[in-house]
This record gives C-alpha cells, sequence and structure tokens, in this order.
C-alpha cells in the first residue's frame, strides 16, 4: 500500500516539450513511473523520448487516448492555474502543481474551484510525491529513500531530501514522500496527508516537516492529538530566522506573533510529538 501514487499510477505531464518538464519525465520515466501522455499546446501528435511518449494539445485528449488519471504540472508561474483548471475539467483526480511563483490570487481562484470538485491538488511550489519502488512524481530524487514503513509529509524541498537520506542510511524505508509545498494556499496540507497516512495500513510511524510561518503546523498537532494513533517525529525549520523577514517560501514568515517556531514545537510536543533538533536525528526519534 501507499498513498496517493503506486505502480498503477497513470502519470500525464503538462508541460512536457518545456526543458524542465522534459528533463524531469526523463528521470520519472527512469525511476519507472507509468509516465502515458504529455500535453503541450500546439505540439499534439510529436512523441518524446524517443518516440516512447505521445504529446497531445489538452489534458482532455490526452485522458481520452491514454487513461491517464494523474497529472504534474511543469508549466511557468503565470500559466499554471490554468493548467490546473484544464487537468481538474478534464476529469484528472490527482494534480500535483511543481511550478513555483505562483501569484497567490491564482491559488485562490484554484482552491475555491477545486473545492466544489473531486479533485486533489498537491503544491504549487512542491517538489511532488516518491513511493519508493513504485512511482516517482515531480523532482525528487528518486535513490535518496527505498520502500518501508515511514510516512513523510513535508513543506520543505531540500530538508525532505535530508530527512529520506537519513532514514535510508538507517535502513529505514519510505512509504510515501508528499511534499505539499511552502506557498500559503495549497492544495493538500498536513492534516490531509496525515489523515491518508493513518489510514494506511502499510505506513506505521510518519515524519512531519514543517517551518515558519502560518498555523499549519499548529492545525496538525491537534489533528494528532485527537486522530492519530501512529506515531509521529517532526522538525522545525527556520527556529532562528527574524520576525517580519521571508525564509525562502511565500509561506514562511512570523508576523504579528504567529508562525514563531517555539509555538509550534510545543504545540507539536504537547500532541506528543518527538520534534528533533536537527533533520539527521528524525530517524533515531521512532
Amino acid at each position: 500500500m501507499s498513498i496517493l501514487v503506486n505502480k498503477n499510477t497513470r502519470l500525464l505531464v503538462q508541460g512536457i516539450t518545456g526543458r524542465e518538464g522534459l528533463f524531469h519525465t526523463t528521470e520519472m520515466v527512469a525511476y519507472g513511473t507509468n509516465v502515458v501522455a504529455g500535453v503541450t499546446p500546439g505540439k499534439g501528435g510529436e512523441w518524446v523520448l524517443n518516440g516512447k511518449i505521445p504529446v497531445f494539445d489538452s489534458v482532455k485528449l490526452a485522458k481520452e487516448a491514454t487513461g491517464a488519471n494523474t497529472s504534474v504540472v511543469f508549466v511557468p508561474a503565470r500559466f499554471t492555474a490554468d493548467a490546473i483548471f484544464e487537468a481538474a475539467d478534464a476529469g484528472i483526480e490527482l494534480i500535483i502543481a511543481i511550478s513555483e511563483g505562483v501569484p497567490v490570487q491564482d491559488m485562490m481562484r484554484v482552491r475555491s474551484y477545486l473545492d466544489q470538485k473531486d479533485v486533489r491538488l498537491v503544491g504549487p511550489n512542491c517538489p511532488g510525491l516518491l513511493t519508493p519502488g513504485e512511482a516517482r512524481v515531480g523532482i525528487i530524487p528518486g535513490n535518496i529513500a527505498i520502500p518501508g514503513n515511514v510516512g513523510v509529509v513535508s513543506r520543505s524541498g531540500t530538508l525532505t531530501y535530508e530527512v529520506l537520506y537519513a532514514l535510508k542510511n538507517l535502513n529505514m524505508g519510505v512509504s510515501t514522500c508528499v511534499g505539499i509545498g511552502g506557498d500559503p494556499i495549497n492544495g493538500t496540507n498536513f492534516i490531509d496527508a496525515l489523515r491518508m497516512f493513518e489510514e494506511d495500513p502499510q505506513t506505521e510511524k510518519v515524519v512531519l516537516i514543517g517551518e515558519i510561518g502560518g498555523t499549519d503546523e499548529e492545525e496538525a498537532a491537534k489533528f494528532i492529538a485527537n486522530h492519530m494513533s501512529k506515531p509521529v517525529a517532526a522538525f522545525i525549520a527556520g527556529q532562528s530566522a527574524p520576525p517580519g523577514k521571508r525564509m525562502g517560501h511565500a509561506g514562511a514568515i512570523v508576523q504579528g506573533g504567529t508562525g514563531l517556531a517555539k509555538d509550534k514545537i510545543k504545540a507539536l510536543k504537547d500532541a506528543g510529538v518527538k520534534v528533533a533538533k536537527h533533520p539527521e536525528e528524525i530517524p533515531t526519534l521512532f
């Protein structure tokens, strides 16, 4: 078992003929992900990867021809909202938006629309999803994790990689890694992922990687205290960040006395979560 993606995922890539899209499609295919189609308007009828993957003008045509059920979005930020709308209207069940720099107003429109449909969005500005040994959707390196029973959910891309590698070095495998992204408005949040891990029989323990800004970690702590039976370990980035300064992600900013690392750490500890002082310590907390 896993959550969100596995060997049965039929993936299409929006923006497959662009530099980033083509590079990461090559990497995903090499990992064994079942990439069935690509979409670039105006380039329908072409093929990429030496004739292995067909390119379509629209997601609707790609889904009808290939049965794709998941999309990963590699398009410029100004086109990301339209790409998500197109995938949702075509009936794609899971959309992973890698693009960074998507305007907050665009994401407000996207969330308002997707909340009315049976579609799950991961991202934007996220590293994607990795179910080791089955599917790699996005930009998470496939060689830094092995299959296992630890679920990982993270707001930070780079820290995700550090934790996955630290787990691997101690021969601890991962069921699925979910990079939810660090933007103020995104699709899937901590609670969504925690709920799926709690319900997944393969996942026996969970790692949560948070950062300063917002109150998502505090809300996750409440959910863990009331609904999680599986052990959770966590790390909060930005403990030495100065108030009022944005640190990397649009959502990583402390304002008005909220979003402080110490408050997030306290909330998690009060919920029974073991909080690491540094990412490499996480595997030793279970």
